[in-house]
């Protein structure tokens, strides 16, 4: 029993005055009465464990600016300590052996740049040299606004092809990708902050949660690559 559940004993059992009961515990009285200050923090826990879900490669520090954007006004120490209390660390992820997750779908691309999808093809030339092939493809259109290529594709490079794609076609509401390095970078999450595009991630090894994308690779391999 803590000290401050005895001293409340005491004066139940022997009729004594708080002040009493703390001086024979030698508990100091100002400890008794102190309560703490702290809000609940149970919507802040849920909130971190949708976005650690979400978004499986962010760190707690990338967490932690995806809350402030929200509005939460918390520090990174706290986060942290969160972050680390519920289990978040990427270091403790272990994919295997887990229950499957029930894929929640969203809602389904009613007009032209609603949602869009986006992925990376790879292949080889005849000498041998490889390179990578960023496919974007419209959800309700079908349309692919465009195919960037190069020998090396970053999220810089990613988010430079979408800014050009933003002067001649638009920016999509919500873009779906996978959980590639450069998907996840921050160059991407700064230009979907800035132009207001939420990115949905797939889940991590189920390409069958961006289905459109997956169609329109296997079919540029086929008729283009092969």
């Amino acid at each position: 029993m803590q000290r401050r559940g005895l001293a409340e004993f005491l004066t139940t059992a022997f009729g004594i005055s708080i002040r009493r009961a703390c001086r024979v515990l030698r508990f100091n009285l100002s400890t008794y009465f102190y309560r703490h200050r702290r809000s609940d923090q149970a919507a802040l826990v849920l909130r971190l464990k949708e976005l650690a879900a979400a978004r499986v490669r962010y760190g707690y520090l990338r967490l932690h600016v995806l809350l402030r954007r929200e509005g939460w006004l918390v520090n990174h120490k706290r986060i942290y300590r969160l972050y680390k209390l519920e289990g978040l660390s990427l270091r403790l992820k272990t994919p295997k052996k887990r229950l499957s997750r029930q894929r929640v779908e969203g809602p389904p691309a009613t007009s032209p740049n609603e949602c869009w999808s986006m992925d990376f093809v790879a292949e080889r030339l005849a000498g041998g040299h490889r390179f990578r092939a960023l496919t974007i493809v419209d959800n309700f259109t079908r349309e692919c606004p465009a195919i960037e290529v190069d020998s090396s594709l970053t999220g810089a490079r990613v988010a430079a092809v979408l800014e050009h794609l933003k002067q001649t076609r638009g920016v999509p509401a919500r873009l779906k990708v996978d959980n590639g390095p450069e998907f996840v970078s921050r160059a991407l999450d700064a230009w979907a902050h800035i132009n207001n595009v939420k990115l949905e991630f797939s889940r991590p090894g189920k390409p069958t949660d961006n289905p459109y994308i997956e169609s329109f690779n296997g079919r540029l391999r086929a008729e283009c690559l092969n």
